[in-house]
């Protein structure tokens, strides 16, 4: 029996209030966040977008915990950690966010499958444990079959996918995406973004950066910055 919407419980992920980041450059102060309000709900799928100096890369490093506000409050799981000290942020990074780059980050080095297991060291993870929860998310993405290759061996929506996995590895909160498809051809684009839409169904929360419309389409939400504040907000 299906369960009414008015019964269903929306628990919000992301609560900001009045946020604001100033920098001083020479003499004057640039105000990237200018009493920003957002709210974000578990598993939606938003996309930020706006133009150069719109405040949407000061607000993802505050979303990722990469980046403290000089003002207002951030609610993450209804924890506040607008204010919280590098180590505190750090352990915060590694449980709630996985991070998915524009350029992959990729150690060429290892293979995608010590790529992927790289996080789990910082969580406590043997080695046994950190290959085997690896290996089972590439299969998830895809990549069952590519595990010993590394980074040059693969092309670049495979990369990706290797990127996409190592943030899923430690279970977080939150998928943060920055430009993910910028380094990609259209046809690899697609893919990528379809697998962004399987992650989101499997209830993860994914946050997508993009200044590219037909990107920002896939998303469920589009939020515009202007001005270091939400212009606008569409579903």
């Amino acid at each position: 029996m299906d369960i009414p919407l008015y019964l269903c419980k929306v628990k919000t992920l992301i609560s900001i209030e009045g946020l604001r980041k100033t920098y001083n450059v020479g003499l004057q102060d640039v105000h990237a966040l200018d009493g920003l309000d957002l709210r974000i709900d578990q598993n939606e799928y938003v996309a930020l977008m706006g133009p150069s100096g719109s405040g949407k890369s000061t607000l993802m490093n505050v979303l990722g915990c990469l980046d403290s506000p000089t003002a207002g409050t951030y609610h993450l799981n209804q924890q506040d950690v607008a204010q919280l000290e590098e180590d505190a942020l750090a352990e915060i990074r590694n449980r709630e966010i996985g991070f998915v780059f524009q350029t992959f980050n990729l150690l060429p080095r290892y293979t995608a499958l010590e790529n992927v297991a790289l996080p789990l060291i910082y969580a406590g993870y043997n080695k046994e444990e950190r290959l085997e929860r690896a290996a089972e998310v590439l299969r998830t993405v895809g990549l069952g079959d590519r595990m010993e290759h590394k980074p040059n061996e693969l092309s670049g929506g495979q990369r990706q996918r290797v990127a996409v996995a190592r943030a899923l590895v430690n279970r977080p909160s939150i998928i943060l995406a920055d430009e993910p498809t910028g380094n990609l051809d259209t046809a690899t684009s697609l893919e990528i973004m379809a697998l962004f839409g399987e992650i989101q169904a499997a209830g993860n929360t994914v946050i997508l950066v993009t200044h590219e419309e037909d990107i920002a389409e896939f998303a469920h939400r589009v939020i515009r910055l202007r001005d270091g504040k939400v212009e606008s907000t569409s579903d």
